[in-house]
């Protein structure tokens, strides 16, 4: 057990000295920009699979009703 908290108070020591300069703020903000960017690609990829997965389950179908021919000579035109 001595030795852990020998080991802890060597690796985390009460004043580091240190600071954060500006190329590394820099790369921190351009990494969260980054991650942003990446996040909102990503909701852009499957934001019709998420909107329907909570969407309503019925899906409409286009008959001749609505104007659309279901025939399939009419498809041989083409």
């Amino acid at each position: 057990m001595k030795i852990i908290l020998t080991m802890a108070g060597i690796m985390f020591p009460i004043s580091a000295f240190a600071y954060l300069d500006p190329g590394t703020g820099s790369i921190i903000l351009q990494g969260l920009i980054a991650a942003l960017a990446a996040a909102a690609v990503v909701m852009k990829t499957y934001w019709y699979k998420i909107k329907g997965f909570f969407g309503k389950a019925e899906s409409k179908s286009l008959t001749e009703e609505e104007g659309f021919d279901t025939d399939e000579e009419s498809d041989s035109k083409f």
